[in-house]
């Protein structure tokens, strides 16, 4: 295992171990609920639990009912392909390998049960529901180690397989930049979805560099261009209007979403969610 992979775990496991237990650590799981049933919305009740989807279709509000357990199923999957290929040192794929390490070891702590899903071009890894230390130390080897560069994911397919595969209720975490298109819908009918969008800061910052090579991470395409005032105008509005659509298909479908950058604090992101 490399020093870096080791660093990187330590220093989830350190920040699960001490900075999230004095900030409620339980607040991650989401509140341990199966879905029952559905009801009108009363005054008072809590908005994040308005099924929007249902709400459109009978023209009232509809909030969905939930019987508490005390064993949450936590599942993390991971979306990955050469678009996390960015930054000096890969730095979104440490990013989110990070994030999910975070998860799964605050998952483990609870005592709760932990599923990975890493989801690529070529395949799909599983770590099947445990509450083992080492399989979270597996996942995250898995997701360090994945090589990425020229390959593009199908994300139609990755969701189609993640709603098919996990059966029980549970807290699903989705991992990846979504800088494409993802349909979570039918997973959100079924469970609770939180999106973590991880991006660098040069993504949505792009400096003026003038002739320049762009090489897709994605595919071995390479354009030649002029990176001037204009294009970069032109892409950061692509970007922003790209991003209004996600955020508004998370809205419709009840998913509660964070971006986490780089260069962030991740404790203080996801406990954001739970604030």
């Amino acid at each position: 295992m490399s020093k870096t992979l080791e660093n990187l775990q330590l220093s989830a496991r350190q920040q699960v171990y001490t900075l999230l237990i004095g900030n409620n650590l339980s607040s991650l799981h989401g509140e341990g609920n199966d879905f029952s049933g559905l009801r009108e919305y009363q005054a008072g009740d809590d908005i994040r639990k308005i099924s929007w989807m249902i709400s459109a279709k009978l023209g009232v509000p509809y909030i969905k009912e939930s019987q508490t357990h005390k064993e949450v199923s936590i599942v993390v999957a991971a979306l990955m392909d050469g678009s996390l290929y960015f930054a000096k040192g890969n730095a979104k794929q440490k990013k989110l390998t990070e994030i999910a390490a975070i998860l799964g070891y605050a998952c483990e702590h609870q005592g709760d049960l932990f599923t990975g899903f890493c989801y690529t071009q070529d395949r799909h890894i599983v770590i099947p529901p445990t509450k083992q230390l080492y399989a979270i130390h597996q996942f995250s080897k898995t997701l360090f180690e994945m090589p990425l560069l020229h390959t593009t994911l199908d994300t139609d397919a990755s969701m189609k397989n993640l709603f098919q595969s996990v059966q029980k209720p549970s807290l699903i975490f989705v991992l990846g930049d979504f800088l494409e298109e993802v349909d979570l819908s039918l997973l959100a009918q079924k469970h609770e979805i939180i999106s973590i969008i991880i991006r660098d800061k040069e993504e949505e910052s792009l400096k003026i560099q003038g002739e320049v090579t762009l090489t897709s991470p994605q595919n071995t395409t390479q354009v030649k261009t002029y990176l001037g005032k204009r294009n970069i105008e032109k892409y950061l509005i692509n970007l922003q209007q790209h991003d209004e659509k996600i955020i508004k298909h998370f809205s419709s479908c009840g998913i509660r979403h964070v971006k986490i950058f780089t260069n962030d604090d991740i404790v203080k992101k996801l406990l954001s969610l739970f604030s």
